[in-house]
């Protein structure tokens, strides 16, 4: 009788323990599909940045490189950003960088290098301020001549033999300047030149000298998101006119 009650017992028991084995997987697959449809999107990746040439406005330029075909451009001392050598930057994200050559300024002689006397040694420094006038930084070159085959180019548009300038750039040095954010607008100008020759040493600061040369100047930079466009204003509903009586 006991085992006949105790069978009957677990017969009933064996449906309810099959529907809550049932239950588990469906419960499991309603959970992971939840934590799959609350993963966040994945972030759009980072703007490359753009490397161009920089918008340049060049007071005093110099003129075109007969090999590298490049534009070169007198820095003139002074104070002034407004008469410096003045490139755009673009709007931008974060900090931009401004890349340029500088390079020292000769006046070749054929004369001199016949004779051995053509030596010169340069040592040239200009600012890279902002149109207040703040300095964001110097750079500084120095280099030498002793022949033709230490000219980095030759000009055209001269009267010299070939239609070359006597004035060409001496050594190059790669300048890297970071610009802030906000900023527009860097000027480049000359502070101070020391030439050693053969007879001895001169100094030249005076406003408005060229004192070296700049080429190859180029802007890196993120694009600054483009601002979206105002909401159109909507007209001020007119109300009806009150009716005659």
């Amino acid at each position: 009788m006991r085992a006949w009650i105790v069978g009957l017992l677990i017969a009933c028991a064996l449906p309810g323990l099959a529907g809550a084995q049932a239950t588990k997987p469906s419960t499991a697959k309603t959970t992971k599909s939840t934590k799959a449809a609350a993963k966040p999107a994945a972030p759009k990746p980072a703007a490359a940045p753009k490397v161009e040439a920089a918008k340049v406005d060049c007071p005093a330029l110099l003129g075109d490189g007969v090999k590298t075909q490049r534009a070169f451009c007198d820095v003139l001392t002074g104070r002034d950003p407004a008469e410096g050598i003045r490139i755009t930057i673009p709007p931008h994200t974060g900090p931009a960088v401004l890349t340029f050559d500088l390079h020292n300024r000769h006046t070749y002689s054929e004369q001199q290098v016949k004779a051995g006397r053509a030596f010169a040694e340069y040592l040239t420094t200009i600012g890279v301020l902002l149109p207040d006038g703040s300095l964001v930084t110097r750079a500084a070159i120095k280099s030498s001549f002793r022949t033709s085959a230490d000219l980095v180019d030759r000009i055209t548009g001269g009267a010299g033999p070939g239609g070359v300038k006597a004035v060409a750039p001496v050594g190059t040095e790669p300048i890297r300047v970071e610009v802030p954010a906000a900023v527009a607008e860097v000027s480049l100008l000359g502070e101070k030149l020391v030439v050693e020759r053969l007879e001895g040493r001169d100094t030249f600061t005076s406003p408005g000298r060229p004192i070296a040369i700049v080429s190859n100047i180029q802007v890196e930079y993120k694009p600054a998101p483009a601002k979206k466009p105002a909401p159109a204003k909507k007209a001020p509903s007119k109300k009806p006119a009150p009716k005659k009586r």
